[in-house]
């Protein structure tokens, strides 16, 4: 499994770069993880880490996590989050895990909890036409229509496009682009939008499919060196002499002298 950090989303911004293009991002505030345990495979069958993240009260913990916390003697933690690890012995209990984990990245998986709406109808949640906005519809113009059969089978399907409650479900976006990283405040700048409201938990994971696809930096950088390129043949066209001969001009007759 791939180590992740856990992050708040603050909200959507643009970031300007210095070409002039303005890309839509969305800022995510990413506080240090610290390994609280180390699983090993003859404890549990498998090797893994337990990050935690966040602060807390003690007086909002249960006891048994009170007593947890003081044998691995740090400072208790919002969220415990495992992952699973190939190679344990490049972990330790007490280590800390920022944003340095992305440095070499441009792509990101990240996890989140969409905003919840509420029960909608079929029109809203899964986009139906509805039936006819005239006469003889009576007050049934945003239903979904029939659902059932007859004697046979007799039942409504499971997984039928109903109303029902629609959003507050864990969605994840995958290969997000990374624009900009703010170790200094522990920010990052991810285009593009983010399941969730503001403020909503967020879990940040190196990107799991292996794509070959160019960065929004990578695309600007290659229009301005065509631009430059198509700049400078025009330049030297302009400056090179003209050889053709000026066809309007006639040669002048010599005068011969008798």
């Amino acid at each position: 499994m791939r180590i992740g950090l856990i992050g708040k989303k603050i909200g959507m911004t643009r970031e300007f770069l210095d070409s002039g293009h303005s890309v839509p991002v969305t800022v995510l505030s990413v506080e240090k993880g610290r390994i609280v345990n180390v699983i090993t495979k003859e404890k549990r069958g498998y090797d893994a880490i337990q990050v935690g993240f966040g602060k807390v009260k003690a007086s909002k913990l249960s006891n048994q996590m009170k007593g947890f916390f003081a044998k691995k003697s740090t400072e208790p933690k919002k969220i415990l989050r495992e992952f699973r690890v190939n190679n344990i012995s490049e972990f330790k209990e007490g280590n800390e895990i920022g944003l340095e984990l992305f440095k070499d990245e441009k792509f990101v998986d990240i996890k989140s909890k969409t905003i919840g709406k509420g029960f909608a109808g079929v029109m809203k949640r899964h986009n139906f036409s509805g039936l006819r906005a005239s006469h003889g519809v009576s007050v049934s113009h945003r239903s979904h229509g029939s659902t059932g059969q007859n004697q046979d089978p007799g039942k409504v399907f499971k997984g039928k496009k109903m109303a029902g409650h629609m959003g507050d479900k864990f969605r994840t976006l995958q290969n997000l682009e990374i624009i900009k990283s703010d170790l200094e405040n522990n920010l990052i700048f991810v285009k593009g939008s983010v399941p969730g409201s503001k403020n909503s938990i967020v879990l940040i994971q190196k990107n799991a499919k292996k794509i070959k696809k160019i960065t929004t930096l990578e695309k600007i950088k290659k229009i301005q060196t065509q631009s430059l390129s198509v700049e400078e043949k025009s330049k030297k066209k302009s400056k090179a002499p003209d050889k053709k001969e000026d066809v309007s001009k006639k040669p002048e007759k010599k005068e011969v002298k008798k």
